[in-house]
């Protein structure tokens, strides 16, 4: 592993073996709060060895151990816990938590793992809160997807069929490609989001390609320019509509960026000239979302019941058990381990320039400036307080 370690390799070999799924109920207990500790570390840990080029020690154990299939299913119940559980706990007359943060680890767990999966795969207010959050794991489930068709010649059959019939994945694409969500006018000025938050583009940068342009665009080219997608793909008038489209964002800027979209290029130059084709009938046996529809049936009719015990015995804890919570959160969130990690350095909290001096107090923000500190005391003395405050108490 890396220069700078949080898990020595037998500890890793530990945390990974320990990975396990939980009922839906007990999503948010004590051990379920553990074991997300636990995948936080080991996600931490697997971009410190992509950082340094230290092999994929994580990768490898999570595959060794058969913790892939793992992962996937707690994805699948955080999801239905979000929409079968959450909306019945909201709605509960004695819900009145004195503490969101339980809540909110939850909803963060779903981006931890999502993490994690994208970090293996590359190395082979609550309700602003969660919708951010929301957005910035659609970030990576793009990301997934474009890895995802970077083997699109090895994939199952029914993969590839839900892939491009189901979901109609290139139409998709160009859809994202038009309304291109990642990116925004706020005051006059472009911003991107990027690095999990919304980043004001210089001038200079603006013909420059985004990460999350390259994920699609990559995508397209490994969906288009493939063999056995393209023999599986019915061109369709409306898809041979919607593909033509593309030839209006490739200009020549773009493809000095990205020289094999010239291939996606030539590609689409013959559709246009080719008749489109009537949509396929073929019978395909697929699998169904298993995961989705064992856990359904498992807890059909119970969703009350989990919400009722979840508020007893998950999200109302003690101030105690707060106080210890905190403790292990801050033994996980290491700032040395955060900052070797971080996509990119750190901005100053004030002017969003890049920041080499931080906040002496608290340790959590960071200034480019003596000037920048003092103008931005007024917003952040008081939360600096209480974080020195927390600090001393440990």
């Amino acid at each position: 592993m890396g220069d700078l370690e949080l898990l020595l390799p037998g500890e890793a070999a530990v945390l990974v073996r320990g990975l396990r799924s939980f009922p839906l109920r007990e999503i948010g207990s004590e051990g379920w709060n553990q074991q997300h500790e636990n995948l936080e570390k080991l996600n931490m840990q697997a971009i410190l060895d992509a950082t340094a080029s230290q092999g994929e020690p994580i990768q490898e154990l999570l595959v060794t151990h058969g913790k892939i299939p793992m992962l996937v299913e707690e994805l699948i119940a955080v999801e239905m816990w979000k929409q079968k559980v959450f909306p019945v706990l909201c709605r509960l007359e004695d819900f009145k938590p004195q503490n969101t943060f339980p809540i909110y680890m939850v909803v963060h767990h779903e981006a931890s793992i999502i993490n994690l999966l994208e970090t293996v795969f590359f190395h082979k207010e609550l309700q602003k809160q969660a919708e951010l959050m929301q957005f910035e794991i659609a970030s990576k489930a793009l990301s997934v997807l474009r890895y995802i068709t970077d083997c699109v010649d090895s994939l199952s059959l029914s993969t590839l069929n839900r892939m491009l019939s189901t979901h109609n994945l290139p139409c998709l694409l160009v859809e994202l490609l038009e309304h291109n969500p990642w990116s925004r006018r706020e005051g006059g000025k472009l911003q991107q989001f990027e690095g999990g938050r919304w980043q004001t583009v210089a001038p200079s940068e603006q013909q420059k390609l985004s990460k999350l342009d390259g994920q699609v665009w990559i995508a397209l080219y490994n969906l288009l320019l493939s063999h056995e997608a393209r023999a599986r793909y019915c061109f369709t008038s409306f898809a041979k509509g919607q593909l033509l489209k593309l030839q209006a964002f490739l200009t020549d800027t773009l493809v000095d960026q990205l020289p094999n979209l010239a291939g996606l290029q030539g590609f689409l130059a013959h559709l246009a000239l080719t008749e489109t084709q009537p949509p396929k009938k073929d019978l395909v046996l697929e699998q169904i979302p298993e995961i989705w529809e064992r856990l359904e049936r498992e807890n059909r009719g119970k969703w009350q019941a989990i919400a009722k015990y979840q508020l007893r015995h998950v999200f109302s804890p003690s101030e105690q058990d707060l106080q210890l919570q905190a403790r292990r959160w801050a033994e996980t969130y290491r700032l040395d381990v955060l900052e070797a990690i971080a996509p990119e350095r750190p901005r100053c909290a004030y002017c969003s320039a890049e920041a080499s001096k931080r906040c002496s107090r608290c340790q959590n923000e960071w200034y480019c400036c003596r000037e920048c500190q003092v103008k931005h005391w007024e917003k952040h003395g008081k939360a600096c307080v209480l974080a020195a405050q927390g600090d001393r108490a440990k």
